[in-house]
């Protein structure tokens, strides 16, 4: 059993019921997955000490968002990640996710859709803590529902639960749209292009709005111009990143089709999740930042404005980009795409 795997929190899983193999089809290996569900099991137990205080919720919603699909296929960070939150908890028994899965079918599914609903919100959370935007009732319930899945509860106890996280994630997303628009306006009706200029260029994908304002300042009048990728694209619409001119357009389609739209291209910085396996045609040139991490990539350290992109840059105008411009077509052969509707 070492060596198999027992993952069901997504849509990609084997058979729509769940991975059990040496890998998921996401391509997490067993380890990966075993890791993740003990640095679950080390959040519940700190989570359980009820000491709520800002460096304890940074790492929950840290912790919580790593174990979201496609963003960590690393071993090592997160065996880093366990061991800082065992050192605040103060306490290495970690509770063990088995006793999650091998309960009872109702409890189990109660307490999933609880885990799986504030995985996702951990990642409405940790956009907006960017922005330096959070919540109280947000962050306690973090607290308030990981010490529920490992608590022994009955399913009267459970179903309140189950919709107090519907109802937080909805204000969740209200405060991460409130730090999206406050920080670079309220997105506009905007018709992206699909072409790929001639030059030096650089891909970034994910969600991290923060990121990509970064990466845009520190390639001002270098020659270099940014495209979107997958969930980035929402981007043109914010009037404090369409005013920079080398924010050109989007390339490529959906972010499941990257294994074969990456082959070759200059380099894509990943700044949240929907990474998939990297092939070998292009891991040169992957760079990975905040929770996203994958083994032998170049991992870009640090928060917000300190945070340095030379070693893209540097990869970017190495490579050179295109010769000539090249004329993309989405997924319904349009060449240019329209976002900003909020």
């Amino acid at each position: 059993m070492e060596n198999k795997m027992f993952c069901f929190q997504c849509e990609q899983t084997a058979g729509c019921t769940g991975c059990t193999g040496k890998a998921g089809v996401c391509g997490k290996s067993a380890l990966t997955a075993k890791l993740q569900d003990q640095l679950t099991g080390a959040l519940i137990t700190l989570a359980k000490k009820n000491e709520i205080n800002e460096v304890n919720t940074k790492v929950i919603i840290e912790g919580l968002f790593t174990t979201i699909t496609n963003v960590s296929f690393n071993d090592e960070t997160l065996n880093q990640l366990i061991d800082k939150v065992h050192s605040l908890s103060g306490n290495t028994a970690d509770y063990d996710m088995s006793n999650l899965w091998n309960e009872n079918e109702d409890i189990r599914s109660l307490k999933s859709l609880i885990l799986f609903g504030i995985r996702g919100m951990a990642a409405y959370a940790y956009h907006a803590m960017v922005c330096n935007y959070t919540d109280n009732d947000v962050n306690e319930f973090f607290y308030t529902s990981l010490s529920a899945i490992g608590s022994d509860l009955t399913q009267e106890e459970l179903l309140p639960l189950v919709l107090k996280t519907g109802e937080i994630n909805l204000k969740c997303m209200a405060l991460l749209d409130k730090a999206n628009t406050e920080t670079f306006g309220n997105p506009e009706p905007t018709k992206v292009t699909l072409e790929i200029e001639k030059g030096p260029f650089i891909v970034i994908t994910g969600h991290d709005l923060k990121d990509l304002e970064v990466l845009l300042k520190q390639t001002e009048g270098k020659g270099i111009n940014i495209y979107t990728h997958g969930e980035m694209l929402p981007a043109h619409g914010y009037p404090e990143l369409k005013k920079y001119p080398h924010l050109k357009g989007n390339f490529g389609t959906a972010w499941q089709n990257q294994q074969k739209e990456f082959d070759n291209i200059p380099p894509v910085l990943f700044t949240t999740n929907c990474l998939m396996p990297v092939k070998e045609s292009y891991k040169d040139r992957v760079f990975t930042t905040e929770v996203v991490s994958y083994p032998e990539m170049v991992h870009i350290e640090g928060d917000g404005e300190e945070k340095d992109f030379t070693p893209v840059i540097n990869k970017a105008l190495e490579l050179g980009g295109y010769k000539e411009d090249k004329e993309n077509t989405g997924i319904n052969g349009g060449k240019y795409v329209v976002t900003g509707f909020g």
